[in-house]
């Protein structure tokens, strides 16, 4: 189980986090929504360790994570972040074989080979295998570092998968891919947590829904509960309708068209004045 109590986090004299609490047990998937500057990569870092919180504690099955040594967290949290550089001609499977860098000292064993190879079929990589990563797409790129972090705890179950907007390069055939799978490993014991921009990917997949607004928690609770036209007014001061799915039960959130009058707003392509008109300056 993963605790967050009290977190902050400040930057400055600027709480980009603040006050944040809440739980994550093994079999759940977590998704976290918020407009842009609500906290949310700021929390996922803190999860991490990659940033250091000014207050609060995080404790992963009741030990805080600076009492973990780095081998030992390795094998049980690992992250797919929102960027990934590799500027380096490592290979595609050079790439996956660090994901299991955790597991062996100098030669992968069976187990890791199989890891990186299954881990590859799902991901639809496999054909990628002997491609230099620099000469991938960014879509290519991501789903490879998305096959990585799930060969670090392929084997690991009740590990923690942390991901950072997974699928904003993607195309929507693996946008579903990615998140279906996600849900394979909690639906094993995995804990996944995952930054989305995609309410309605939120709905579908996540068994409990984050909200965050100016750096709080606003709302926790299933996607019926958290996801209703008020709260995503409150959140994303954005208009929409929420139905039902008959079929999977899972609410689908419409928004509602948005329209404008570009004279309005662009007052270079407003008509010209004929000579009658007076003209205010």
């Amino acid at each position: 189980m993963l605790t967050a109590t009290a977190l902050n986090y400040k930057l400055g004299k600027h709480y980009l986090v603040r006050d944040i609490s809440f739980q994550i047990r093994p079999g759940e998937l977590l998704a976290v929504l918020g407009a842009n500057g609500a906290g949310k990569s700021t929390l996922i870092s803190m999860l991490s360790g990659e940033k250091t919180t000014t207050s609060g504690k995080i404790l992963l099955f009741n030990k805080e994570l600076s009492d973990y040594s780095p081998q030992e967290l390795s094998k049980k949290r690992t992250i797919l972040q929102q960027h990934n550089s590799v500027h380096l001609s490592f290979s595609v499977k050079e790439v996956l074989l660090m994901g299991r860098y955790p597991h062996f000292k100098y030669h992968p064993s069976k187990k890791d080979l199989i890891a990186i190879e299954e881990a590859m079929e799902v991901c639809g990589i496999s054909h990628l295998i002997d491609r230099s990563y620099p000469s991938l797409s960014g879509g290519e790129q991501q789903r490879v570092q998305y096959a990585r972090v799930l060969c670090q705890i392929w084997d690991q179950p009740e590990s923690l998968l942390l991901m950072d907007e997974p699928v904003a390069a993607l195309d929507p055939q693996y946008q579903q891919q990615t998140m279906a799978i996600a849900k394979a490993f909690s639906q094993r014991g995995f804990m996944v947590i995952a930054v989305l921009h995609e309410i309605n990917l939120a709905a579908q997949y996540a068994d409990r829904i984050l909200m965050l607004k100016g750096g709080r928690k606003w709302l926790d609770g299933t996607p019926m509960e958290v996801l209703t036209p008020a709260h995503i007014y409150s959140i994303f001061n954005a208009e929409v309708d929420v139905i039902v799915n008959k079929r999977t039960l899972k609410p689908i959130v419409v928004p509602k068209q948005i329209n404008l009058d570009i004279h309005n707003f662009n007052t270079l392509l407003r008509p010209i004045p004929t000579c009658d008109q007076e003209i205010v300056i």
